[in-house]
């Protein structure tokens, strides 16, 4: 290969290591927070559902809990403990935990509280794993992994405890 032909290879796989890093650097932006809107709406979706006004959980959700889920294991289907409790935490962390999530607020462990929460719906529903629940885990564990992001509150308060030297 002559000179300038090896010149204009070298700048041409410059020129592509150069729009990689940029995709790179725009995806580290814009993944995480993509990320935990995914996996907050259907959970706050159906959070709503579960009220009935302000601090009421609906008669519905109480009636499902009480006498419609059963949690399937060991081949058998059986009933939540304390069904209006387990209502009651359902409802409250379908709502709590999407909004922690958006915010990117205490975000690896709201993402890990989802990946349990998923994987009990997952014992209650055992079909849906194809459809929804492999999705929510996979949301779940990649915000665990790369964490909450530039664009949170976490990387906000990190910086405000662990302010980097300049």
């Amino acid at each position: 290969m002559s000179q300038s032909g090896a010149r204009t290879k070298g700048r041409f796989e410059l020129l592509i290591r150069m729009a990689l890093e940029q995709i790179q650097a725009v995806g580290w932006v814009l993944a995480p927070p993509m990320l935990r809107i995914a996996l907050a709406l259907p959970f706050f979706r159906s959070g709503l559902t579960r009220w009935d006004g302000f601090l009421s959980i609906s008669p519905a959700t109480l009636y499902l809990f009480e006498n419609q889920f059963k949690v399937h294991v060991f081949g058998g289907a059986y009933g939540f403990p304390a069904p209006d409790t387990v209502a009651l935490v359902v409802a409250v962390a379908e709502i709590s935990l999407p909004v922690l999530l958006v915010l990117g607020l205490a975000t690896r462990f709201a993402a890990l509280a989802m990946l349990v929460m998923t994987g009990v719906i997952q014992l209650v529903f055992p079909d849906g794993w194809a459809n929804f629940h492999l999705y929510w885990a996979s949301l779940a564990v990649g915000i665990m992994a790369l964490g909450p992001g530039p664009l949170s509150l976490d990387r906000l308060i990190s910086g405000w405890f662990y302010p980097r030297d300049i």
